[in-house]
């Protein structure tokens, strides 16, 4: 244990001492919080669409200020006596909404009235939104405004569990600091063993009667410290900045936290071990750790889309069930009885990876 300390020690000292690492590792999280927290939105908005009214009628005014109501369109100026497939053409607007000119006369005589809709489907993803913003907004204005609100008899009363806000924030910055905390202390840990053989000093270690175990949890114990500055950082601000606060129990997230920041450092440590050089380390946590948290872990992208057998890499990366954990925390507030088998994840496969460069690192040893 002794020799695991002064190994920590050690570690800690020469992090301290580099000033590019301690931006590496305080700076650069920070950084990236801000910028998934701001920049990415799910919910489209503002969204350009033409309306060519041809019934110029109450009715027809009353349904197109539903239409610009709900904040998820915004309007564009169109002659009427222009093709509105020119305006979708051109990329002035996204959608066009086409009145005929009996709109108020049919709708009023309760005879169904065909609106005509155009939506650029270049984005696949984006015109799914429009088309069904467009219409929801429609059944809204029926019900309210038109004769079939005397003939619905089922009518559905929706209620958002828990994100009645719909805040996109309680969604990313969660996700976001399963991200961070598993890319930049992988990182730095997988520098500081690569250092230890560009310097040399891995011969030292070699020689000594240090094995490699200790070393290897000398040099996590020393940057599990530092991934808990950068945990606690993050989410302090990621609370005062997007107003994320727990949600209920927190004790998985503080038990979680550290376990899932072991099994970054192991990985990044597995990587050091096995790359030649600094810049083949940084290659592998950016090629191997970042696209694989960022897409095959839930953050953004459900799961349940990735196709086989690509749907089983997700089941050995820790960042898939950290967010699990995290939104937990902060949005869900269920508690242990829907995270447990999460941590234990975690657990499993941060062994698994300290078992593995335990395996090589020992292999490297020179024999007593």
């Amino acid at each position: 244990m002794k020799r695991i300390l002064a190994q920590c020690v050690k570690e800690l000292a020469q992090f301290r001492r580099d000033r590019l690492t301690l931006a590496l590792a305080f700076l650069l999280p920070i950084v990236t919080l801000f910028i998934f927290g701001f920049a990415i939105r799910l919910e489209s908005k503002n969204i350009p669409l033409v309306v060519q009214d041809f019934d110029h009628s109450n009715l027809s005014q009353t349904y197109i200020e539903r239409l610009y109501a709900t904040n998820q369109f915004q309007p564009v100026r169109w002659s009427d006596d222009a093709p509105v497939q020119a305006a979708i053409d051109k990329g002035i607007a996204k959608a066009a909404v086409i009145i005929p000119p009996d709109f108020n006369r049919r709708i009023k005589a309760g005879k169904q009235t065909a609106v005509q809709v155009l939506v650029d489907g270049t984005d696949a993803n984006n015109a799914r939104v429009i088309k069904n913003g467009i219409q929801a907004t429609t059944n809204f204005f029926l019900s309210n405004d038109g004769p079939a609100s005397s003939d619905q008899q089922v009518q559905a009363h929706t209620r958002l569990w828990f994100n009645p806000g719909r805040k996109e924030s309680l969604y990313i910055v969660p996700g976001v600091y399963a991200v961070v905390l598993w890319i930049f202390p992988s990182l730095l840990a997988a520098i500081a063993m690569v250092r230890e053989k560009e310097k040399g000093t891995i011969l030292q270690v070699y020689a000594s009667s240090l094995t490699a175990s200790e070393l290897l949890l000398g040099k996590a114990l020393a940057y599990l410290v530092v991934g808990l500055s950068e945990a606690l950082g993050v989410m302090v601000l990621g609370s005062l900045v997007f107003r994320v606060g727990f949600a209920g129990d927190p004790t998985p997230l503080l038990i979680g936290t550290p376990i899932y920041l072991s099994a970054a450092i192991m990985f990044g440590l597995l990587l050091g071990v096995r790359s030649g050089n600094q810049n083949a380390a940084v290659q592998g946590v950016s090629l191997v750790g970042f696209l694989t948290a960022f897409l095959l872990s839930g953050f953004i992208y459900p799961l349940s889309n990735i196709p086989f057998p690509l749907s089983i890499l997700p089941n050995i990366i820790p960042a898939r069930y950290f967010i699990i954990v995290t939104r937990d925390a902060f949005v869900r507030g269920i508690g242990w009885a829907g995270v447990w088998f999460d941590v234990l994840m975690m657990i499993v496969i941060g062994l698994f990876l300290f078992n593995v460069a335990r395996r090589i690192l020992s292999r490297m040893q020179l024999p007593d």
